[in-house]
């Protein structure tokens, strides 16, 4: 498989229409036709189902869409990287991560490359721990933060300055939020929204509140999704501190749940896997913030 089909492919797949696809191309819609024939013929299956007002994919073509974009993406950012002349640090870097105030981290680091290297561009990914340790693992990502997980010997990691505490965000009207802490069974008769994420190698938060049955009414992905549910009263969410805003002037209050544990995080990335120059600079700028991070709270 040729890069340049990849691309006809990917075109075709977006616009849902060969000739519309063609046009994008800047190729006429026979060329393409037959580059998707010869795809197809490669492959030894169908990718399309062709119908009158366009097309659509096939299980074997949304698997190659899916593979396709990944191959494309690498390649693009191989191109630039190499591209770069020597004495010019500039390019992108690519960080994913859930939420968490960590990220409060790589806002710095992205602050001070701002204003040391201009040319350098941060881009951030959000998902679930496994879903960005397998873009990290297949170089879709320079970069994952990772929560209450240590690093296999696979990657390489620097052990982030910050922890985050589980609590329970709420209405500043509830009867809870005047308390300095809770403990688990101060839950069991509230109407729970839990996070569905799951960090690296570990099940999800609502898998342990749904197991150990506590009253689970929704699930979340993005906090702030899981606040509004709670400015209107569905429940309330056990979350990580620090998140959405609380407090004074908010309609949120967030009390902390003892007997959890805090939740460390790493910054890995792959092993042995050579770094571009954007990228190992963001390196040696995080681990310059974590050092001072570190030395601040000594």
């Amino acid at each position: 498989m040729e890069l340049k089909t990849l691309r006809s492919f990917l075109a075709v797949a977006r616009e849902g229409n060969v000739t519309r696809a063609a046009r994008s191309l800047h190729i006429t819609q026979p060329a393409l036709s037959r580059q998707l024939a010869e795809l197809e013929r490669e492959l030894g299956c169908e990718l399309l189902v062709r119908e009158a007002r366009g097309v659509t994919l096939t299980d074997e073509g949304v698997l190659l869409r899916k593979r396709a974009d990944e191959i494309v993406s690498l390649a693009d950012r191989t191109e630039l990287e190499i591209r770069t002349p020597a004495a010019q640090v500039e390019g992108d870097v690519w960080v994913g991560g859930g939420e968490s105030q960590v990220v409060g981290i790589i806002a710095e680091v992205a602050a001070r490359l701002a204003e040391e290297h201009p040319g350098i561009h941060l881009h951030l990914y959000s998902g679930n721990g496994n879903d960005v340790l397998e873009r990290v693992d297949k170089g879709l990502l320079d970069f994952g933060l990772i929560m209450g997980h240590e690093p296999s010997s696979a990657f390489d990691a620097i052990e982030m300055p910050w922890s985050d505490h589980w609590g329970l965000l709420m209405r500043r009207d509830d009867p809870l939020a005047d308390r300095p802490s809770l403990v688990l069974d101060d839950l069991r008769e509230r109407r729970l929204i839990v996070s569905s994420q799951s960090t690296a190698g570990s099940s999800s938060t609502s898998s342990f509140f749904e197991e150990e049955n506590f009253d689970v009414v929704a699930t979340y992905t993005l906090l702030f999704n899981a606040s509004l549910l709670v400015e209107r009263g569905v429940g309330v969410a056990v979350c990580l501190d620090g998140i959405v805003l609380t407090g004074e002037g908010t309609p949120f209050a967030f009390v902390p749940i003892e007997g959890l544990p805090t939740v460390g995080s790493h910054l890995l990335w792959k092993r042995y896997q050579p770094l571009s120059r954007a990228c190992e600079v963001f390196l040696r700028t995080l681990r310059r913030q974590c050092d001072e991070e570190k030395a601040s709270d000594a």
